[in-house]
């Protein structure tokens, strides 16, 4: 098995066990509770929901929580709960879903976007860079269950009069310092999609301590509760009762919430068993060249949660300028659907450049402000450059499956050297030799 699959030599891995992937993990206990809401007809009423959000705000360790449809809009009532507005900056990371930060222009915000680091995180070194006196808010994102370090962002955060939103979509239940993430900021929110390692169908949370926050943000989409039961502290907004403030629904389906409730009973548990098999795979490759595991040393309080979408950085520079893209198609070859970059870097998007959401003639991301931000864009360029690539995502402590699938990455670093002929993309000072790909 020493010779490459993609010259013609057998695949590292072959009929792997599918149980080792599989995710969520469904029971009789999930089904019953499904089957009580469609039984029910109670998919629209907000019973359950609200048992939900008592729950995970127990769980996380915060006062309040507030489930909608999905991640996205609770990260928009995020912003609309901070009182983000016409000519508003927030800064945020350039390598996330867009998802993130996105929505910024549906309030007349700018993103302003800022390096990240190694480990793939916001680079806190970077953010004052970024921060003007139009600066609103800190959008931190736990990119791929890695915590962000959060005191140094905090304390630059407290230094400008800032709020920070924490975006906690790949990392639910992870821990920073001894500490939940989630619970630094002003307000986080997070999706539970069904690819994350909190799965719940498609929904969303958002939470926070601060109970004006929490009325706005339910003021926004929950129409049904926004009400004189909930609306308690912000009197501005009770002249504007019963209508959606963002002008649609934002509360969740409650088949979703029914699932998130038994998820939830079994998540540490489960994410626990996942970073024993994460640990373990990643222990097998240490002092490889060319990869580096994207994890954090547990024995300091931290931890990666559910490791959601694991991934490894790449550093061509160890392996003569081999191009990730060509590593990945090795990896591929070799039986595992390994893929390079993550998400694109949202400052190379279009979107965020012309992008004219109002109609009025002008680039959405700048039309309400004093100054064209994207002309900042240039210095985000070193995240272009932060590489990395898909790691298979354990479910469970299956040490001779970790083993196979970690010879298999051992065997393509060990005969890199035949991959370097006819890599289009070979990297060469630091930069793309062939096509971009981004």
């Amino acid at each position: 098995m020493s010779e490459l699959a993609l010259f013609g030599g057998t695949p590292a891995i072959q009929n792997a066990p599918a149980s080792l992937f599989k995710w969520p993990i469904m029971t009789e206990e999930d089904e019953a509770a499904a089957l009580e809401v469609i039984r029910g007809n109670k998919f629209s009423g907000t019973d359950i929901t609200i048992k939900f959000q008592e729950e995970f705000a127990a769980w996380q360790g915060r006062k309040y929580a507030l489930a909608f449809t999905n991640g996205t809009a609770s990260l928009t009532a995020a912003m609309f709960a901070i009182g983000l507005g016409m000519g508003d900056e927030i800064i945020c990371p350039t390598k996330t879903y867009w998802g993130t930060v996105s929505q910024a222009i549906n309030f007349g915000a700018s993103a302003v976007f800022c390096n990240i680091n190694d480990m793939l995180s916001i680079d806190p070194s970077d953010i004052e860079r970024c921060i003007t006196p139009r600066t609103k808010a800190i959008m931190v994102v736990h990119y791929f269950g890695y915590p962000c370090d959060m005191v140094p962002i905090m304390e630059i955060a407290k230094k400008h009069n800032l709020k920070v939103i924490e975006d906690v979509s790949h990392a639910q239940g992870g821990m920073y310092k001894g500490r939940k993430v989630g619970t630094f900021g002003d307000i986080a929110a997070m999706s539970l999609m069904s690819g994350k390692s909190f799965a719940a169908g498609e929904l969303g949370i958002l939470v926070t301590d601060d109970r004006k926050y929490y009325e706005r943000a339910l003021a926004f989409g929950h129409y049904e509760r926004n009400n004189a039961d909930n609306i308690k502290e912000c009197d501005d907004l009770k002249q504007y009762y019963s209508i959606a403030l963002g002008g649609m629904k934002g509360r969740a389906n409650q088949l979703c919430s029914a699932l998130a409730r038994v998820q939830l009973k079994y998540y540490d548990e489960r994410c626990a068993e996942i970073r024993k098999a994460m640990n373990y795979f990643w222990d097998q490759l240490e002092g490889l060249p060319g990869i580096q595991p994207i994890r954090v040393d547990e024995s300091t309080g931290s931890n990666m949660a559910g490791w959601y979408s694991a991934q490894g950085a790449y550093h061509p520079e160890q392996l003569e300028g081999l191009s990730v893209k060509r590593f990945c198609e090795a990896v591929r070859a070799e039986g595992f659907g390994c893929w390079d970059g993550g998400n694109f870097c949202l400052h190379t998007h279009k979107f965020f450049k012309d992008f004219d959401l109002f109609n009025i003639g002008k680039p959405s991301r700048i039309a309400f402000n004093d100054r064209d931000v994207r002309l900042d864009d240039e210095k985000c360029r070193p995240s272009e450059f932060k590489y990395c690539f898909s790691v298979p995502w354990f479910k469970h402590y299956d040490k001779e499956w970790i083993d196979r699938y970690a010879d298999m990455f051992k065997k393509v670093i060990r005969n890199y050297k035949e991959l370097l002929e006819g890599d289009r993309d070979k990297v060469q000072g630091g930069r793309w030799y062939g096509t971009e790909n981004e």
